[in-house]
């Protein structure tokens, strides 16, 4: 048998492509960054054809790392950023526009004027788990199908398909134009709002009501089945694409929270917490989501409670390529580490409104409680803070919702290398931080789910035996002073409400 899994780990900012063995250990790592393009205020998109080339090569430098070719491949997984979008021409294989990517805000009057026909953002809440919100694909389809010259009449002629970037990558790594399979995930699906939770398929009234041909949406399938084999031609010819899964499913996947009541956060370019409810379908009183956690095979589907948050690590980046005040991520521990606390200021990253659990559309970022104390240092420290603040609101709606306190949280991610914000996020959530020793958990996830398909791994059984604990976090800080500094960050976030007027895009 092929010796190794390799995972595609389309993300926010790169494309990685992963190499795993049968230990779940990283055996090489191929990544390579993309554009954000910002073509105004609240607009974010991607290039799906630089992704595609990126895709391609980040798959050809972890193998040439590793010194393997196709033929040690036993499989491939496949995750992503998820509400991003792409509609493109099923003939051509040419996008009709750029991706638009989740953290854009431009279909906020589409969703209002979905909202305006009956119970606002509760609208199609009970059968899709989700809010009217302008994270979710399906009014990002709407605005490209009203906005893009020509792209109506083509997908009522049924020449346009979309799909989530899973369903993008997918398609191209099979053949594309060339026999390209157009399928998605059942977590992906659930992110859309136009897939039932309970049928797993997707609801043609709510398309409708989008107006959304039927004929666009990709075929919904389970996690964990053979898809189809690398096209001819292509990077993986013939190995077998058997595993999707969004990334923050699939980072709940390879944390292995299989029982109920397990729970991770991720710490990327926002923060995505999930918790396993099992077979049944919890809905939220308190701002959360109820989405697919994942789907093995012919399996019951498992699903979730997630807490989402827009910007977390965009925010060091943020700090970095706009301000110029660190060179690289990393070097905001060392800055930050150079003062005591945050000097009093607090820092809301409010860049596309407000997720989790406020739902608020009109907030934008805020920086408040300066004085000519506050220095670079202090700011940096803000910066970081803002991330355990925001995992401390979600925490808290996921206990109410729940009716069970977690005891521990397993963490994973890029942002959970810096020491001094695991330190305080154990503190101001006075439960113990777990990092284990596979930090790439999305990647791995997509792997797992690969491997179980086509036999590499036996069972969940397996999966657990790969998992180790690396570091972990215990909570120091008083309780007065973890009270006293997160009621001030509460106040902090009222500063962002109502921002933005109706006569503002």
């Amino acid at each position: 048998m092929s010796q190794y899994v390799l995972a595609v780990d389309q993300g926010t900012t790169s494309t990685r492509a992963i190499i795993f063995d049968r230990a779940g250990t990283i055996v090489s790592v191929g990544q390579k960054e993309h554009e954000q393009i910002f073509p105004r205020a609240g607009w974010v998109e991607h290039n799906p054809a630089e992704i595609t080339v990126n895709t391609r090569d980040v798959i050809g430098q972890a193998l040439a790392k590793a010194n393997l070719n196709i033929g040690d491949l036993a499989a491939v997984g496949i995750t992503n950023q998820r509400e991003t979008v792409v509609v493109w021409d099923r003939h051509t294989g040419e996008p009709v526009y750029n991706a638009i990517v989740w953290q854009d805000t431009r279909t906020q009057p589409i969703v209002e004027r979905l909202g305006a026909l009956g119970g606002g953002a509760e609208r199609y809440k009970a059968k899709v788990g989700l809010p009217l919100a302008t994270y979710f694909s399906g009014p990002k389809v709407t605005w490209i199908l009203e906005n893009v010259e020509g792209a109506r009449e083509k997908a009522e002629n049924g020449d346009l398909l979309f799909g989530n970037m899973d369903t993008w990558t997918l398609w191209n790594l099979t053949g594309g134009v060339n026999g390209g399979v157009h399928i998605t995930d059942v977590t992906n699906a659930s992110r859309t709002m136009l897939m039932d939770l309970d049928t797993l398929a997707w609801d043609e009234e709510i398309a409708a009501e989008m107006r959304i041909p039927l004929s666009m949406l990709p075929e919904i399938r389970s996690s964990s089945e053979v898809y189809g084999a690398g096209g001819p031609g292509g990077v993986l010819k013939g190995v077998p694409i058997a595993g999707i899964l969004g990334d923050q499913q699939a980072a709940t996947f390879g944390q292995i929270c299989y029982e109920i009541g397990t729970a991770k956060n991720t710490y990327g370019t926002g923060n995505f917490m999930l918790l396993n409810t099992g077979e049944e379908k919890v809905a939220s009183e308190n701002g959360l989501l109820t989405t697919v956690c994942y789907k093995l095979g012919d399996a019951a589907p498992i699903y979730a409670l997630e807490g989402s948050i827009a910007i977390t690590g965009a925010l060091v980046q943020w700090l970095r390529d706009n301000l110029g005040i660190i060179g690289s991520a990393p070097e905001i521990e060392q800055l930050a580490a150079t003062v005591d606390d945050n000097g009093g200021a607090y820092f809301v990253p409010a860049f596309s409104g407000l997720f989790a659990p406020y739902w608020r559309a009109d907030a934008r970022g805020a920086l408040v409680g300066l004085t000519r104390f506050v220095d670079k240092g202090h700011l940096a420290r803000a910066v970081l803070e803002a991330t355990a603040f925001q995992t401390r609101e979600v925490l808290d709606a996921m206990n109410a919702d729940s009716g069970v306190d977690l005891t521990e949280l397993k963490v994973d991610g890029g942002m959970v290398q810096n020491e001094l914000l695991m330190q305080f996020q154990a503190d101001i959530l006075d439960v113990p931080v777990v990092r284990p020793q596979v930090a790439e958990t999305t990647a791995l996830g997509a792997a797992y789910a690969a491997g179980l398909a086509v036999g590499y791994w036996d069972g969940l059984d397996d999966l657990r035996v790969n998992w180790a604990e690396d570091k972990r976090w215990e909570p120091k800080l008083d309780a007065g002073e973890r009270e006293r500094t997160y009621r001030t960050w509460k106040k902090a976030v009222t500063k962002t409400f109502d921002w933005v007027d109706d006569d503002v895009e």
